[in-house]
C-alpha cells in the first residue's frame, strides 16, 4: 500500500474520514509522440512471444461476452493455452447479446465528413472531457477494422439497396457511423465472436468452463496467477492457475437493483480483484439510458431497454400542459406538444447524448408533465408521492413519411418487444419511455496496455474504466468490447508474457491455499448466519438508496446520508441475511448473496467517489454544480483527473491520474 499523504476532512463530519489521498498514479505505457502514431509505436515496441513459446503459456479469461469471447478466440488462435470461464450455461448467453442499436466505426460510408479524428473528438466530448486521450484515439483508430472482422465472420449487418453496409445516427454526433443489424446488433456480433471462440475450443487451444463463477483472484509474489472458481452446479471450489489473468466481466449497473442489465450481471470478479490490490477507477460514473420502458410497480426486478437507435426517427415529447397528461396522446394536437429536446438543443435535437436526454426527461416529469400511470415514489422524508414517470417517443411522423413497412424493416423486433411487454401497439400509439440505469463507465483501472495495478492482471470491455470518461456515447460499448478483445489485448499482453513462463505454482502454495480458504470461509459464513431477511430484500434496499442518492442527481447531503445507510445495511446483511440450502448443490440464493455482499461494498465506494467529485460531468450530476440553465458544470481546475481508488479494508485511498489534453481543447460541453 502506498503511503498516505493527506486526509480529506472538509466533507466529513467531525471524527469521520471518508477517504485518504495517496500518491499520484500515471499511465506509463502510452508512447510519446503524435497521437496518430502512438498505437503503432506501442505495438512495435511491445515484446513478442514466438509461436513455440506460446504453447507453453496459459491465460485465464473470465467472461465470454464480446470482450472476453473475442480475446479468448484471438489468443487461442495465436497459440496460447486459454482457460475461458462464464457463469452462464453457454457463452452465447453473455449480456452482450442484449445490445440492440449498433456499433460505431469511422468508415465515412455516408461521405458526411466522418473520420478517425472526429470519432475520437466526439467520444472525448461525449464523455465530458474525463477520458484518457490515448485510449480513446486508439479505440477510434481500430474501429474500422472491427467491421471488416465481423463482416468476414458473416455478421448480417443491415445493407442498402446496392449492397453496401447501412449506417444510422446515435446520440452525441452529427454523422452516421453506426453499423447495425436491425435491433439485434449485440446478438449478431456475439454469435460471430462465439463462432470464432468455438473454433478454438474444437482446436484444443481454448478450454471452456461454463457454469463457473470466479470468487477470488490468486496473487502470488506480486503477480496475478490464477482464480478460485465455484462450480455452480456441484458447488465444488476449484483452483485454476495461469501465467496471466484477464477480466472481461462487464459492468456493475445491477448495484441499483433495477437496471437494464441481465439479472446475473455482477461486480464480483472486479471487486475481488480490487480487494487484492487492483485500483477501481471512477466508480461513480454510471450511465442512465433515456430510452427504457418505465417502471410499472413494486414487484419489478428488471427494466427493458428500447434502443437509442429509435431516436433517429422517433420524436420525444410531453404535453405542454399538465392537465393534458391524462389524455390519449393521439388526441393532443401538435400545438399542445412540447418536443423539448428539439426545443432546447436545436443542433442535435433528439440525438443529444444519453446523460442530457435522461436529465431533461426527469425535469419534464418533475414539472408534472410526465405521462403514463402514476407510480409511488418514497421521498427522503419518508412520505410517498404518486408521480408519472414517462415521456412519449412518437413514430407517427416517420410512419407517415416512409410507411409502416419501412419502419418495421428498421426497428421491427424492438416494436414487437415493446408491444409484448406493454400490450400497446407502438405503430398506433407513441411508446412511453423513461431513463434507467444501463452502463457503467467506471471500472477496474488499467493502463494503456489494459493491465491493472496488479502485475499480470488485465481488464477489458465494460469491466475497465478506460475509454468513455463520464458518459458513454451510444453504440460505443460494442466497439470497445470488440476493440479490446480482437485488437488491443492480443497486441499488448505479449509484452508481459515475453518474460514467462513464470515459476510453477502448486495447489499447496501459501497464496493459493489462502485464496481458497478465504472463499470457503466466506461461503460458510453466509450459510451459517440463518437470519430473517432474504438476499433480494437487501439488494432492493441497496438499490433504492443508490437510485435516490447516487442516481440521476447527487448532492453532498444526500451522498453522506447514503454512505451512512449503506454502512448500516452492510452490518445488517452480515447479521441477518438468510441463505438457504448448502454449498454442495445448485444454490442460486448463495450465488446472489455473494454478489449482493460485493454490491454493498461497491455502493459505498460509488457514493464516496461521487461525494469527493464536487463537479458535474457527464452522468455524474451534482446539484450544487450546474449552469444557470441547468446543464452540467465541470471544474477542470480541480477535477481534471481519473479517480483511482485503492482498497485498504478501512478508509479507501484516492490516487489521482491527471488527464492531459494535448490534442483536444478543453471546453464546456454544448449540444445546442
Amino acid at each position: 500500500m502506498m503511503a498516505t499523504q493527506t486526509i480529506e476532512r472538509d466533507l466529513a463530519p467531525a471524527g469521520v474520514d471518508y477517504w485518504h489521498e495517496g500518491a499520484e498514479v500515471r499511465d506509463a505505457k502510452a508512447p510519446a509522440g503524435p497521437i496518430e502514431g502512438k498505437w503503432a509505436k506501442r505495438q512495435f515496441e511491445a515484446k513478442l512471444v514466438n509461436p513455440a513459446n506460446r504453447r507453453k503459456l496459459t491465460v485465464i479469461i473470465v467472461g465470454t461476452g464480446l470482450a472476453g469471447g473475442a480475446a479468448a478466440a484471438s489468443l487461442g488462435e495465436a497459440g496460447y493455452n486459454v482457460l475461458n470461464f462464464c457463469y452462464q450455461d453457454s457463452p452465447r448467453r453473455a449480456h452482450s447479446i442484449a445490445a440492440q442499436g449498433g456499433i460505431n466505426a469511422a468508415k465515412n460510408y455516408r461521405n458526411d465528413n466522418d473520420s478517425v479524428y472526429r470519432l475520437f473528438y466526439d467520444t472525448v466530448k461525449g464523455g465530458d472531457y474525463r477520458a484518457r486521450e490515448t485510449n480513446v484515439y486508439r479505440l477510434a483508430e481500430v474501429s474500422a477494422r472491427i467491421i471488416d472482422q465481423c463482416v468476414a465472420q458473416g455478421v448480417p449487418f443491415a445493407r442498402e439497396y446496392g449492397g453496401l453496409l447501412d449506417n444510422r445516427s446515435f446520440g452525441g454526433v452529427q454523422v452516421q457511423r453506426t453499423f447495425y443489424a436491425r435491433g439485434q446488433t449485440g446478438q449478431q456480433l456475439l454469435i460471430g465472436a462465439y463462432q470464432a471462440l468455438e473454433r478454438q475450443v474444437a482446436a484444443g487451444t481454448v478450454t471452456m468452463y461454463v457454469r463457473h463463477e470466479m470468487l477470488e483472484l490468486i496473487v502470488a509474489e506480486g503477480r496475478a496467477r490464477g482464480i478460485v472458481a465455484r462450480d455452480m452446479v456441484t458447488g465444488e471450489i476449484e483452483t485454476h492457475l495461469a501465467d496471466a489473468v484477464v477480466l472481461a466481466t462487464g459492468g456493475y449497473g445491477n448495484v441499483f437493483f433495477l437496471s437494464t442489465n441481465a439479472m446475473g450481471c455482477n461486480v464480483t470478479a472486479g471487486w475481488r480483484a480490487h480487494r487484492k490490490g487492483a485500483y477501481f477507477g471512477n466508480p461513480c460514473y454510471t450511465q442512465i439510458h433515456p430510452t427504457c420502458i418505465p417502471v410499472h410497480g413494486e414487484t419489478q426486478s428488471k427494466l427493458t431497454l428500447m434502443s437509442e437507435s429509435l431516436r433517429n426517427d422517433g420524436r420525444i415529447w410531453v404535453p405542454k400542459r399538465a392537465e393534458d397528461c391524462d389524455k390519449d396522446p393521439r388526441q393532443i394536437p401538435e400545438e399542445d406538444r412540447d418536443y423539448y429536446l428539439e426545443r432546447i438543443y436545436p443542433a442535435f435535437g433528439n440525438l443529444v447524448p444519453r446523460d442530457i436526454a435522461s436529465r431533461q426527461a426527469k425535469n419534464m416529469c418533475d414539472e408534472g408533465r410526465g405521462v403514463g400511470p402514476a407510480v409511488a415514489e418514497k421521498q427522503p422524508d419518508g412520505s410517498v408521492n404518486m408521480v408519472r414517470r414517462g415521456v412519449y417517443l412518437d413514430f407517427a411522423e416517420v410512419i407517415k413519411r416512409i410507411g409502416k413497412d419501412a419502419v418495421a424493416a428498421k426497428y421491427g423486433n424492438l416494436f414487437d418487444m415493446y408491444a409484448q411487454i406493454t400490450a400497446e401497439d407502438p405503430y398506433e400509439v407513441p411508446m412511453r419511455i423513461y431513463p434507467a440505469v444501463h452502463y457503467t463507465m467506471g471500472g477496474v483501472w488499467v493502463d494503456y496496455d489494459l493491465m491493472t495495478s496488479i502485475t499480470g492482471l488485465y481488464a477489458t470491455g465494460e469491466c475497465n474504466f478506460s475509454d468513455h470518461g463520464a458518459n458513454r456515447l451510444g453504440a460505443s460499448a460494442l466497439m470497445q468490447g470488440l476493440a479490446d478483445g480482437y485488437f488491443v489485448l492480443p497486441n499488448t499482453i505479449n509484452d508481459y508474457l515475453a518474460a514467462a513462463p513464470f515459476p510453477k505454482l502448486s495447489p499447496d502454495h501459501p497464496d493459493v491455499v489462502a485464496a481458497v480458504r478465504s472463499v470457503e470461509e466466506r461461503i460458510d459464513t453466509l450459510l451459517s448466519i440463518q437470519g430473517s431477511r432474504t438476499v433480494d430484500s437487501f439488494h432492493k434496499e441497496l438499490g433504492h438508496i443508490m437510485w435516490e442518492y447516487c442516481g440521476m442527481e447527487r448532492t453532498e447531503e444526500g451522498l453522506k446520508k447514503a454512505i451512512g445507510l449503506i454502512r448500516e445495511l452492510r452490518e445488517e446483511f452480515w447479521r441477518d441475511v438468510k441463505v438457504t440450502g448448502q454449498n454442495e448443490e445448485f444454490n442460486q440464493t448463495l450465488e446472489r448473496a455473494g454478489r449482493v455482499a460485493d454490491f454493498i461494498e461497491l455502493g459505498e465506494l460509488m457514493c464516496i467517489d461521487a461525494l469527493h467529485r464536487r463537479e458535474s460531468c457527464g452522468g455524474h450530476f451534482r446539484a450544487e454544480s450546474q449552469t444557470p440553465d441547468g446543464e452540467a458544470l465541470r471544474h477542470d481546475d480541480q477535477f481534471l483527473y481519473v479517480a483511482a481508488w485503492e482498497y485498504t479494508g478501512d478508509v479507501p485511498v484516492l490516487h489521482k491520474e491527471p488527464l492531459d489534453y494535448e490534442f483536444i481543447e478543453l471546453k464546456q460541453r454544448s449540444y445546442k
